[in-house]
C-alpha cells in the first residue's frame, strides 16, 4: 500500500484533471518505474511459492498440501477468502457498472451482511466437524460416488470458464497501457500462477494472497484519491453523478425483469454469495485451513468487511470516472471498444504522467487475477479421489503434477476466451450470470443434504440434472437476445459535446423502457429474467424436483444417515417438533443409541414408513 509521503507527493503534484495526453486521446504509456512496480509484484508472488516448495515445512500429506496442515492464521486466511471473491473481473467491471448502470449494485453489500451469518451457524460447522480434504467427499459421504461426481463436475466446468475471463481481464487492462500482445500476457498470468500454486501449496496461495490483497487496496485507494483530488473533491464528483441520477440505492421496483433492483441485489446477490460462500470448493478448503471453527467464523466476518471496502471504492471510483467523463463519453466517441476498457483508459488518461501510479494500478489488476485464480488451483482435483488415503507418500508431488495438468487446461481455455470475447461490451455480467447458473445448483445439492433428512441419492441427481436444463436454457438464450439486440437495457444519460476531437455524431437521448422487446415470442419471457435471479433458480429448483424425485422413488430412511451430515440448527428443530407434526413429515421420536447407522452410534430421526 502506498505510504502517506508517496501518497501525498501525488496529490500535490496533480491539478484537477491536468494530464499529458493530447486532445485527440493518444494517451501515456508506461515508464520504466511502472514496469519495476509490476516485475516486483510478480517476481515475489513467484518466491514465495518458490520459498514454501523448495526450503519451506515439507508437504507430506494431502492436508498439508490441500489444506496447509490447518495451521493457518486468521487474518491469511481471511484475506486469502476475500482475494479469491475479488477478480480483475470485480475490479474493471464495478466502475464502469457504475458509470453505465449508476449504483444500484452497491446495495449488494447488504448480501455480504446476510451471507456470514447463514455461511457461519448452517454449512460451516458441518464441514468442519467432518474434516473433508474435498467439498464433494460430502456429496459422496451424504448421497453417492455419483452426485459426487456431477458437483465435482459441474466446479470444475465453472472454474475453468469464469477463471479464463478473470484472468483475461487484467491482460487487457496491461495490453491498453503498454501495447502488449493480450496473449502474450495472459500466459505470463498463468505461468506466474501455476509455478507458485502448485509448488507452494495452499500456504503459498495463502501468503501470496495477502501479500497481493495489500498491493490490490493500495493501488485502488492510490486512483481513488488522485481521481478525487482531480476531479475537485467529492463534492463535484457526487453533483455530477445526481445531475445525471446515477445515485440510486432503492429501486424497489418487484419485477424480476428489471436488471438491478433492490429486490433482486439483495435477495438474488444473497444467494449468488452464498454459492460462493457456502459451497465452493475453494472457501471450503479455507475455512479447514484453520485450527477452530472460532477462527473461521472470525475470518468471515473480517472477508465480508474487506469485500463491502472494496466494493465501495470501487463504485466511488466509478463516481469519479463520469465525474472526469460526463461531456465526452470515450465509449460514444470511439476511444475504447469495450466497458472494461474504461478504468485503464481514464488512469491513463488522467494519471499517465505520474511515473508509477500506472504500474501500480496494474498491478493491482494483475494482483486481482492472480488471487482469484490461485485460490482455485489447490482445490482443482477432488482430493480424495487423486489422492487414496493408502498412498501417502509423495503427495505433495503428485497434487502438483496434477495441478499443473489442469492449469494448463485453464491456460487453453483462458486463449480461447480471449479469441472469442475480442471486442466484448463487458466481462462482468456474464461471468456473474455462469457464476449463479452452476453455483445455484451446487448449493442446492449441498443444502438438500444438509436440510432434508428424508432426500436420497436419485432425488438429488434429478433434481440437479433438471435445474442445469432450465438455468442453462435461459442463461444461454439471454446471451443471445443481448447480443442480437432483443433485449435492450436501459443506460444511463451520456452525451459527446464536450469533447475536442469528436469521432461520431452525438445521438439524442431518449428514455427507454427498462427493457425493451421487440418480440412477443413466450420464451423470451424467461430471457428478461435479471441474471441475479439465477443462482436462486437453480437453488431452488433443484431443492423442489430432488425432494420430489425423493418421495416418488422412495425418501431415504434416516437410520442410514450420520447425524454430523445434517446442519446443526436444522438437526435441533425437527428434533423439537411436536410429535403429531413429526408424524405429518413421516419422522418419529428420537431414536438414540445404537442404530442400523452403517457410520457411528448417532441421535437420528427415524422415518415410519406406512
Amino acid at each position: 500500500m502506498a505510504s502517506p509521503t508517496i501518497m501525498t507527493e501525488i496529490l500535490y503534484g496533480v491539478d484537477n484533471f491536468s494530464n499529458d495526453t493530447d486532445a485527440c486521446g493518444n494517451h501515456n504509456r508506461f515508464h520504466w518505474p511502472d514496469y519495476v512496480i509490476l516485475a516486483v509484484t510478480l517476481i515475489i508472488s513467484a518466491g514465495i511459492g518458490l520459498f514454501y516448495g523448495c526450503f519451506g515445512p515439507k508437504q507430506k500429506t494431502a492436508s498439508d498440501f490441500l489444506l496447509g496442515g490447518s495451521s493457518m492464521g486468521t487474518f491469511p486466511m481471511a484475506m486469502s477468502l476475500a482475494s479469491s471473491f475479488i477478480t480483475a473481473i470485480e475490479l474493471l467491471g464495478n466502475p464502469a457498472e457504475m458509470y453505465v448502470y449508476g449504483t444500484q449494485f452497491w446495495m449488494t453489500c447488504i448480501a455480504f451482511t446476510l451471507v456470514i451469518p447463514i455461511t457461519s451457524h448452517f454449512y460451516l460447522p458441518v464441514y468442519r466437524h467432518l474434516k473433508l480434504t474435498s467439498a464433494y467427499e460430502y456429496l459422496e459421504m451424504r448421497f453417492n460416488s455419483y452426485v459426487r461426481t456431477y458437483g465435482a463436475a459441474m466446479y470444475m466446468l465453472q472454474m475453468i470458464l469464469y477463471t479464463s475471463v478473470a484472468v483475461y481481464a487484467p491482460a487487457l487492462a496491461l495490453s491498453h497501457v503498454t501495447g502488449l500482445n493480450t496473449y502474450i500476457a495472459v500466459s505470463c498470468i498463468y505461468i506466474v500462477c501455476i509455478f507458485y500454486a502448485s509448488q507452494g501449496g495452499m500456504k503459498a496461495v495463502m501468503i501470496t494472497d495477502t501479500f497481493q490483497a495489500a498491493v490490490l487496496v493500495g493501488s485502488i485507494l492510490v486512483v481513488l484519491g488522485v481521481g478525487d483530488r482531480m476531479a475537485g473533491g467529492s463534492g463535484v464528483v457526487w453533483n455530477h453523478n445526481s445531475v445525471s441520477e446515477r445515485i440510486e440505492l432503492f429501486k424497489m421496483d418487484p419485477s424480476p425483469t428489471v436488471r438491478h433492483s433492490f429486490w433482486s441485489v439483495v435477495i438474488g446477490g444473497t444467494f449468488y454469495w452464498l454459492t460462493m460462500f457456502c459451497s465452493n470448493q475453494a472457501s471450503v478448503q479455507k475455512y479447514l485451513s484453520v485450527e477452530s471453527i472460532t477462527q473461521a467464523r472470525q475470518a468471515l466476518w473480517v472477508s465480508c468487511g474487506g469485500l463491502i471496502l472494496i466494493f465501495t471504492i470501487n463504485f466511488y471510483t466509478g463516481m469519479i470516472m463520469y465525474a472526469a467523463y460526463h461531456d465526452c463519453d470515450p465509449l460514444k466517441n470511439s476511444e475504447i471498444t469495450a466497458r472494461d476498457q474504461l478504468l485503464p483508459l481514464y488512469v491513463m488518461t488522467y494519471m499517465g504522467h505520474l511515473q508509477g501510479v500506472p504500474g501500480l494500478f496494474v498491478a493491482g489488476i494483475f494482483s486481482a487475477s492472480l488471487g482469484g485464480f490461485s485460490s482455485e488451483l489447490p482445490d482443482s482435483c477432488d482430493g480424495e479421489r487423486l489422492y487414496p488415503r493408502s498412498t501417502q507418500m509423495g503427495i505433495a508431488r503428485a497434487a502438483g503434477s496434477e495441478n499443473r495438468k489442469m492449469d494448463f487446461l485453464h491456460l487453453w481455455a483462458a486463449q480461447l476466451r480471449a479469441r472469442v470475447c475480442r471486442g466484448a461490451d463487458g466481462e462482468r455480467a456474464p461471468a456473474l450470470s455462469f457464476n449463479g447458473m452452476v453455483g445455484g445448483i451446487t448449493l442446492g445439492l449441498f443444502s438438500l443434504g444438509m436440510f432434508f433428512p428424508w432426500s436420497n441419492s436419485k432425488g438429488a441427481l434429478c433434481g440437479a440434472a433438471i435445474a442445469t436444463g432450465l438455468v442453462v436454457w435461459i442463461g444461454i438464450g439471454t446471451q443471445i437476445a443481448l447480443a442480437s439486440g432483443v433485449i435492450v437495457y436501459e443506460e444511463k444519460f451520456t452525451t459527446v459535446s464536450g469533447c475536442a476531437c469528436e469521432n461520431v455524431t452525438e445521438v439524442p437521448y431518449t428514455t427507454l423502457p427498462d427493457v425493451q422487446i421487440q418480440e412477443t415470442r413466450w420464451w423470451l419471457e424467461l430471457y428478461k429474467l435479471s441474471y441475479l435471479w439465477y443462482s436462486l433458480l437453480g437453488f431452488l429448483t433443484t431443492i423442489i424436483v430432488g425432494l420430489v424425485f425423493s418421495i416418488l422413488t422412495g425418501s431415504l430412511d434416516s437410520c442410514h444417515l450420520d447425524e454430523d451430515l445434517m446442519s446443526p440448527p436444522v438437526k435441533r428443530l425437527l428434533e423439537s417438533l411436536p410429535s403429531n407434526i413429526k408424524r405429518m413429515l413421516r419422522l418419529s421420536e428420537e431414536v438414540r443409541g445404537f442404530d442400523c447407522s452403517r457410520w457411528t452410534p448417532v441421535c437420528a430421526l427415524k422415518f415410519i414408513y406406512p
